[in-house]
């Protein structure tokens, strides 16, 4: 997989968590929402740990 497809999915996926936490605590589900609002900053964190550590394997 190329970087640019690596950093989109991790840039998407990270959107998506970010939008469904926004909708989940808009619809009254306070608790999911801050669950799922923690995975944004963790998902970007792998995605900066993995695209870090494919750049110095080549």
């Amino acid at each position: 997989m190329s970087r640019r497809k690596a950093r989109l999915v991790y840039l998407l996926s990270s959107g998506i968590s970010f939008v469904l936490s926004v909708s989940l605590w808009f619809l009254d589900y306070r608790e999911e929402a801050v669950f799922v609002g923690i995975w944004v900053p963790s998902i970007l964190a792998l995605g900066s740990l993995m695209l870090q550590t494919s750049g110095e394997n080549r």
